[in-house]
Parts: structure tokens; C-alpha cells; sequence
């Protein structure tokens, strides 16, 4: 397994990610002009940023606003094993602007978020987020509700965010249900209905129970079956559907019938 792993797509421009094994490489003080998440996997690290000097262990999450002067260096033999996420301020104001009426980034107030649970569910969303079998929006999904717990938890306290208007949630789902062989993100879906993409993922949540992917996937199932009902191939139906490959279809087909596209396709054969 390499030693350096990074993760950049075209169609999620506002993220880029890393992750570094058994690392003793040494950091000049410098500065990201993104806003910036880290965590260890393994190791101890001395952790600056500006003028505050802090210890990081395994279970706090380093937070670095942008272009903040810091370094993070390991303390400890072994070095240390680390995940980083690298976020574009514009697109951290969106996540922001969805819980709060706000016109600018607000930075964060510490350097350090000491949460067990919050940073397992990081770094397990980074593993996600920089594999290949996942959609970009259930990706996108994922890393705006993570964002979203550290600015809570993180910023001052602001004003809530209220919106007067009211998104067509009918018309948004006849969006969703639509074009199914393509990879969409939020940010394309919400452009057509000319809402803050995050602002349409809290409401769509609110309205129906459920993120805008998972009803995607739930239209693809639904697409699957009147393929599989007309004697479709197995892997050409995961395809047209918008699945990597058959054991993507094979494990989300199973979760919501309880059976293989298999068994279910046998019965119409």
C-alpha cells in the first residue's frame, strides 16, 4: 500500500483529500488558503498554529483556518499516520450559509475538537469519500453533514438561517429520478432549482426522511427491477442504472428486497 495517498475529482472541485502511513516527514511552517480538517490514525503529533502550541493524540481533530501559519509534526518514534481534508472557503460559506444567515466564512475558534465519536465518523468518512464505490453525491452528502457538526461546534454562535421560500420538493424528486446512468452532484441538481445545494439537502432531509442520494438509489432499485422484469442482463442493468459494476447493484438490490437481482429476475425469465 502506498505510503501517500491523495484524492482529487474533476466533478467535486471544492475537496481534495490525504492520507499518509507511518509518516516522520518534517513541516516548515506554512499556511492552505483552504479551511482544513486533519486526524491521526496512529502517532503523536506537535500541533501549531499561529501562536497556540498543542499536543495531538489519536481522537481530536486538528482545525485550520485558511491561511493560518501552523506545522504538525510527529513526537514519536514510529511517526504517525494521518488523514488530512483540504475544503475551498467558498464552498464552506455554502455549508455555513445553510445553517446560519451569514454573507462570510466564519472561521473556526480552536485549533483542537476533542470528540471521540466525531472524529471515528472523520475518519471513516475519508476512507468513503477516497474510495471508488460511492456516488459523488452521496460523497458530497457526507461531507457537508461532517462539516457541518465541526462549524457547530466550532464557530460562534450565529443566526439561525430561515428561509421564506419554499423549494418544490415534487420537482426536485422527478430530478432525482431522472438521468439515473449519470454520477450527478448536488451542486448540478441544486443549480436547476436555483437554491444553495446544502440548503436543498437539509430541506429535501426535512421533507422526506432521507437524503436526495438515498432517494436516488431507491429510483435506480426501482429502475433495476423493470429492467430485470424484461430479462435484462445482470451487469448491463447495474450499468444503465448507474452502478459501478453487478456487486454494486447486487449489494443495494438485496438491502431493499431482500433478494439477489438473480432471484428476483428468474421469476420473470
Amino acid at each position: 500500500m502506498p505510503s501517500e495517498i491523495f484524492f482529487k475529482d474533476q466533478k467535486l472541485p471544492f475537496v481534495e483529500c490525504r492520507y499518509s502511513t507511518g509518516s516522520k516527514r518534517e513541516y516548515k511552517a506554512h499556511m492552505h488558503s483552504t479551511f482544513s480538517i486533519g486526524a491521526l490514525d496512529s502517532g503523536q503529533v506537535e500541533y501549531k498554529v499561529v501562536n497556540q502550541n498543542s499536543t495531538l493524540t489519536v481522537g481530536s481533530l486538528a482545525l485550520i483556518n485558511p491561511e493560518a501559519l501552523h506545522s504538525c509534526n510527529a513526537i514519536t518514534e514510529e511517526g504517525r499516520s494521518y488523514f488530512m481534508l483540504y475544503l475551498d472557503v467558498a464552498w464552506c460559506l455554502q455549508v455555513q450559509q445553510s445553517l446560519w444567515n451569514i454573507d462570510a466564512f466564519i472561521p473556526v475558534q480552536r485549533i483542537r475538537l476533542d470528540d471521540s465519536a466525531l472524529h471515528q465518523r472523520y475518519c471513516q468518512a475519508m476512507v468513503r469519500v477516497m474510495g471508488e464505490e460511492m456516488h459523488l453525491m452521496a460523497k458530497e452528502q457526507l461531507l457537508a453533514d461532517l462539516v457541518s457538526i465541526v462549524f457547530k461546534k466550532s464557530c460562534s454562535k450565529q443566526i439561525v438561517a430561515t428561509y421564506s421560500r419554499e423549494t418544490d420538493i415534487e420537482e426536485l424528486k422527478k430530478l432525482l429520478g431522472a438521468s439515473l446512468k449519470d454520477d450527478l452532484t448536488l451542486e448540478a441538481l441544486a443549480g436547476k432549482c436555483n437554491v444553495n445545494p446544502y440548503t436543498f439537502l437539509r430541506r429535501f432531509k426535512r421533507a422526506t426522511g432521507i437524503t436526495p442520494h438515498a432517494y436516488r438509489t431507491t429510483c435506480r432499485i426501482e429502475q433495476a427491477k423493470h429492467y430485470l422484469q424484461q430479462g435484462m442482463d445482470i451487469t448491463e442493468t447495474a450499468l444503465e442504472c448507474g452502478f459501478f459494476d453487478q456487486s454494486h447493484l447486487h449489494r443495494h438490490f438485496k438491502a431493499m428486497t431482500a433478494v439477489t437481482p438473480k432471484e428476483y429476475r428468474i421469476n420473470f425469465i
